[in-house]
């Protein structure tokens, strides 16, 4: 079932969100509270949740607040990799969830957590074991990013790519099984903490995957996922197709939607990190997506976690 929708994906991040036409964030606030709207007035059961903030950041979230966005939804979600691009140790993550929390009575999500095999696979296992330890009963969803490797023909979704050295290449092993299919140390340590801990996997457009990775959930007990829809995809030929394919093959598990990625022909500039030239269009995209894969409620989640 859709359990939330998530409006974009770390918008205090520069490769996801476009700062130099942005700055203030203005043109964010403005379209994620239309967008929480339509939502919410598509169908009052659905969860909206502000897109997870990387990096974890408290003056982002008093600047969403100061500009009312906060009002409009009913979770705030962070991201946090602290053994691969965060300037601060693993062991600071519940200070660095208190901070967020303690600026809102919104609940506080991590909707994505990981750690890359870049350097070693015993880093993943170690990192994995002390994230359980240190989230588990902190926050009421945690989703461990990723499922699968991303296969190095498929590109990161960085702004910079190679240029960016190690951190980009860091991208392609965020997975608990690698390119070849095969398990890495960390998927069994992992099972141990399912359904406490979800996962976040992004499926590409049309992605080859999506069988296997279904197959692979239910094996490890996942119950919360996180995946998204783009809007830029929906105007790729046979887009819905590939959106009912995929929302078919997910309809098992409590899914967290998230909306992003700005169609170039629709953005203030030809990138998907780009504000939308009318906001009200990504609220109908979000809209129309959650009406097709979810309905329309009747009533409206009160004191959700």
């Amino acid at each position: 079932m859709i359990e939330a929708a998530m409006i974009w994906n770390e918008p205090n991040n520069k490769s996801h969100w476009d700062i130099e036409i942005d700055p203030d964030w203005s043109l964010f606030a403005d379209m994620a509270i239309v967008a929480a709207d339509a939502v919410r007035d598509t169908n009052p059961d659905v969860v909206t949740v502000l897109g997870g903030i990387s990096p974890i950041d408290p003056l982002f979230i008093q600047n969403m607040q100061g500009r009312g966005l906060l009002d409009h939804v009913d979770a705030i979600a962070v991201h946090g990799f602290p053994l691969d691009w965060n300037l601060w140790s693993i062991h600071e993550w519940p200070q660095k969830l208190a901070e967020i929390q303690a600026l809102t009575d919104l609940p506080v999500w991590v909707s994505e957590v990981g750690v890359s095999t870049f350097g070693a696979e015993e880093v993943q296992l170690w990192g994995l074991k002390r994230t359980a330890e240190l989230l588990k009963g902190r926050a009421p969803r945690i989703q461990w990013y990723s499922l699968f490797d991303l296969p190095q023909e498929w590109g990161a979704t960085t702004r910079h790519k190679e240029a960016e050295g190690s951190s980009y290449y860091r991208h392609f092993y965020m997975g608990l099984i690698r390119e070849d299919g095969t398990p890495k140390p960390a998927l069994e340590e992992f099972a141990r903490h399912t359904p406490d801990l979800g996962i976040c996997q992004w499926f590409h457009f049309e992605d080859p995957r999506l069988e296997e990775g279904v197959a692979w959930l239910k094996r490890l007990g996942v119950k919360s996922l996180r995946t998204g829809l783009s809007w830029a995809d929906s105007f790729r030929p046979n887009a819905l197709a590939w959106f009912d394919r995929q929302m078919e093959a997910l309809e098992e598990f409590d899914v967290t939607l998230t909306f992003c990625f700005t169609p170039e022909h629709r953005g203030v500039a030809p990138h998907h990190t780009s504000p939308p030239l009318v906001k009200e269009e990504f609220a109908e995209f979000c809209a129309s997506m959650i009406e097709r894969y979810a309905g329309t409620g009747t009533r409206r989640l009160r004191g959700f976690a």
